[in-house]
């Protein structure tokens, strides 16, 4: 069976779910958290707040040389945005599944996009700017990953001048920052959330990133760091109910779950792990009924279609997939993961004439670098093997 995790891979991997509370006032229910579970769970050291946002002596130069002008009192805002998008010296690239700390993402210039705006936050900051992270609330988007659906979530961010008398401003008072375009032109609503949650987002992350790997005590760690820093983050009790009911603890699970949707009664993901679970227990009927209620809900995303078609792709099912893409694709027709699915299922049918052709077109609407650069250099090979 399927699981769902309600993460983040914000390709961006942040992991959010949409609509998700932000309430600051939730505690955490002691027995949500079941340490006995992974007693070794604290051999897997959290990050602390501190190393998240840490930076080194050249990632701090690289922001002065941005931002001040004349002194430390002129401030060009939008001088260390354009220097951070710069893809020409420092410049950084989007990588779907790198969760990775300010000064690791400064270094290796390349994270996915909750960790680009970790970076991006801790080098306002040491400027002296004013930085707020932002929730944007898309529709539900999964990724595959080691036969996991993964939900993605994903976080921008305002830099700005402070409100100081004293400062000067170089271009602009402030500019909002964004690693998916795409997502930024649709004009998604936003809101505001704290530097807590989103380290509890990155921990979600790193606690997903563990669960793909199979380590669930490192994974317990991380999950559990997350709800106890924000337990309004809706998703870490949802992955903590998938670990649990992969330790068959299921009635630690369907308790992580129904807290989940107590924070959010619409979290789609949460009601889904908890159809699977009740499939686990040989509750059909109960799990029937969850089933039908948000395949009503998911018709209208593409991306439900999308997935559903990853998952025939991936047992070979390729008939369905194509069907299933094509639903999603005549819902939105410029998606070019969806556009991916279609040319890569069509090659495993045999058809290169359909492959060339879907491929040309999930490069026309790839939006970044690295997705065009992997399309084309399929589409090269396609045509030097004719």
């Amino acid at each position: 069976m399927n699981a769902r995790l309600a993460i983040p891979l914000l390709l961006c991997i942040v992991l959010a779910s949409c609509q998700s509370t932000d309430n600051q006032h939730v505690k955490a229910a002691p027995t949500l958290l079941n340490d006995s579970l992974f007693p070794s769970y604290t051999l897997f050291p959290v990050e602390s707040s501190y190393e998240i946002f840490y930076l080194d002596e050249d990632a701090q130069f690289f922001a002065e040389q941005a931002v001040y002008e004349k002194s430390a009192l002129h401030k060009n805002v939008k001088g260390l945005v354009k220097a951070i998008f710069d893809h020409s010296d420092q410049g950084m690239l989007y990588r779907n599944g790198a969760n990775t700390t300010a000064n690791t993402t400064f270094n290796n210039r390349a994270a996915n996009c909750l960790s680009l705006s970790i970076m991006t936050y801790a080098l306002a900051k040491h400027v002296g700017l004013q930085a707020t992270f932002y929730e944007v609330e898309i529709p539900e988007y999964w990724t595959r990953r080691e036969g996991y659906s993964l939900l993605n979530g994903h976080i921008n961010l305002r830099v700005q001048l402070p409100e100081d008398p004293n400062i000067v401003s170089i271009g602009g008072s402030f500019a909002d920052v964004d690693f998916d375009p795409q997502t930024l032109r649709s004009y998604f609503p936003r809101i505001a959330v704290s530097e807590e949650k989103v380290i509890a987002m990155f921990y979600n992350n790193k606690g997903a990133d563990a669960l793909v790997a199979n380590s669930y005590t490192k994974a317990y760690s991380y999950f559990r760091a997350a709800a106890t820093i924000a337990p309004e983050l809706a998703q870490s009790w949802v992955n903590l109910g998938v670990l649990y009911r992969m330790a068959d603890a299921y009635e630690q699970a369907e308790a992580a779950y129904k807290h989940a949707l107590s924070l959010n009664s619409e979290n789609l993901t949460a009601w889904e792990n908890l159809s699977i679970l009740y499939r686990y227990q040989d509750k059909f009927e109960e799990s029937k009924t969850i089933n039908q209620m948000v395949d009503t809900k998911r018709q209208s995303n593409p991306f439900y279609h999308y997935i559903l078609g990853e998952q025939a792709f991936d047992n070979e099912e390729y008939e369905a997939a194509i069907s299933y893409y094509l639903k999603g694709l005549k819902l939105d027709n410029t998606r070019h993961e969806i556009l991916f699915g279609l040319a890569k299922t069509y090659f495993e049918n045999g058809d290169i004439t359909n492959a060339e052709q879907y491929l040309s077109r999930a490069i026309k609407h790839a939006n970044n670098r690295q997705d065009k650069s992997r399309y084309q250099s399929k589409l090269s090979a396609l045509a030097n093997n004719q």
